[in-house]
């Protein structure tokens, strides 16, 4: 006999955007309503290595009054294009298309959640917003232009594993990109166009946004601080004005695990603070 689950199924649909649509699950809240939470999804295949710990937090939060929309940007996941298709500031507009459709839903507080590369993504839209309680982070990627060379690493990976011998590097592979070819990387395509779109983006030529930034690092090792550089970061971000918090959290980089694995401390911390009171 089938069970039935110990929480409120998500609202699947599909959100007409352009081009074409985007798929979304929506938790409602439950009980009084405290507001809602967009999430903004890590690229690739973190994405999917990830789906556990959102639903998870998804879940959590709606069962204490925040609603929760969960979005597949273009080119990613189910909703419309490949990945060749995908571009940066498409997946902007995703992620305003996304909190315009929270916000005609909801009259409470409205902020964003950003895993990795959704992370810096919620970033830069926050700035151009005004109606955002609050931005919380998940091991936030700061600079697009670092995250595109672990990302071309892969493909260097794949080739020395196919031919065992190593073709140039990232500065190679960038070059390819410059000139306009794309690249296939671990099942997804990069494009010179996408590429650009995430090297150029980073914290550091950011303007800082009107709300709160709250960002969650994962360590393996209990009781460990924030690395030096990360607080740097954050330092500097809130020497220019930045509202903005640090921290770090007991966990497994679970994005980039083998397998699929949870980090309760991390689900703990985030339900904090948005306001649960956990005994």
């Amino acid at each position: 006999m089938r069970l039935a689950p110990s929480h409120p199924p998500a609202q699947a649909f599909f959100l007409d955007a352009d081009p074409g649509r985007r798929f979304c699950l929506y938790h409602p809240p439950q009980g009084l309503a405290r507001g809602a939470v967009l999430h903004v999804p890590p690229h690739a295949e973190e994405m999917n290595k990830s789906r556990r710990m959102v639903a998870l937090q998804a879940r959590r939060l709606a069962a204490s009054g925040v609603g929760v929309l969960q979005l597949d940007l273009y080119g990613c996941g189910d909703s419309d294009g490949l990945s060749g298709d995908a571009r940066w500031e498409i997946w902007r507009e995703d992620v305003s298309s996304g909190l315009n459709w929270l916000r005609s839903r909801t009259e409470g507080p409205l902020s964003l959640w950003g895993l990795r590369l959704g992370g810096l993504l919620a970033l830069d839209v926050a700035r151009d917003r005004d109606d955002l309680a609050s931005v919380l982070l998940w091991q936030p990627v700061t600079e697009g232009a670092a995250y595109l060379t672990q990302f071309l690493r892969l493909r260097l990976a794949s080739d020395m594993l196919a031919t065992g011998k190593l073709k140039g590097g990232t500065d190679a592979l960038r070059a390819d990109l410059a000139r306009g070819d794309s690249l296939d990387i671990a099942g997804y395509t990069m494009t010179s166009a996408l590429a650009q779109g995430i090297e150029s983006a980073s914290v550091a030529t950011m303007t800082p946004p009107g709300c709160a930034v709250h960002w969650l690092d994962l360590a393996l090792q209990q009781g460990r601080g924030v690395s030096p550089g990360r607080a740097a970061i954050a330092a500097r971000l809130a020497s220019k004005g930045w509202k903005i918090d640090v921290g770090i959290v007991h966990g497994p980089a679970f994005w980039a695990s083998q397998e699929i694995v949870e980090a309760p401390s991390l689900l703990d911390a985030s339900a904090r603070l948005f306001g649960e009171d956990i005994r």
